[in-house]
């Protein structure tokens, strides 16, 4: 079975090829003419993600997955979420995002939050959606070279160091991503 990922971001493709392995197989967005760019209007991340996966379906008639990933703090009422690409700004680099949360979060003791991913697969027009969710702290200063987004601010439960500090393979035994791409493959298997 060969299906659409709904992305751009590299990392997020390196991330998923890792957790999925070399028996799971698929193409990126240039790879079937699709350069647009996806909007991203909802404040829900199963919104988000079902737009994404719907437009590239209906655009390219090919089965798909798309995913959508947030940040949730406690202390902030929940933001980044939905906009934690862009908390900082349209064109802001992950460190300024990280910068604006440490700022936020300035002085105070509730550390708490968590990661969640959102994936919509469409498959012969069915829709179906899986989610995970890694919970954590965020720290006062970054720390960490690995990773990508909020990593170097952010500490699984359970974790002596940040996603920014454990190797990739050490990151998706426990992410947000690993769990909601385990119950996608999961639900892959019972197709075949």
């Amino acid at each position: 079975m060969q299906l659409v990922f709904c992305t751009n971001n590299a990392h997020k493709v390196s991330e998923v090829s890792q957790i999925m392995g070399p028996q799971f197989e698929f193409l990126r967005l240039h790879q079937v003419a699709f350069y647009d760019e996806i909007p991203e209007p909802f404040d829900t991340l199963e919104a988000n993600s079902n737009t994404k996966a719907k437009t590239v379906y209906e655009r390219t008639g090919l089965d798909c997955f798309a995913e959508d990933t947030g940040l949730f703090i406690e202390a902030l009422q929940g933001a980044p979420g939905v906009y934690s690409a862009r908390y900082a700004g349209e064109r802001a680099t992950a460190s300024e995002n990280n910068d604006k949360v440490l700022l936020a979060m300035q002085g105070n003791p509730n550390r708490k939050a968590y990661f969640k991913t959102v994936i919509t697969l469409i498959i012969s027009g069915v829709v179906k959606q899986f989610a995970g969710e890694c919970h954590g702290t965020i720290i006062t200063e970054k720390t960490g070279v690995q990773g990508f987004g909020y990593d170097p601010i952010f500490k699984a439960d359970n974790q002596e160091l940040t996603f920014a500090e454990i190797s990739p393979n050490e990151k998706n035994t426990i992410s947000h991503r690993k769990k909601a791409f385990d119950l996608f493959a999961i639900y892959l298997k019972t197709l075949s």
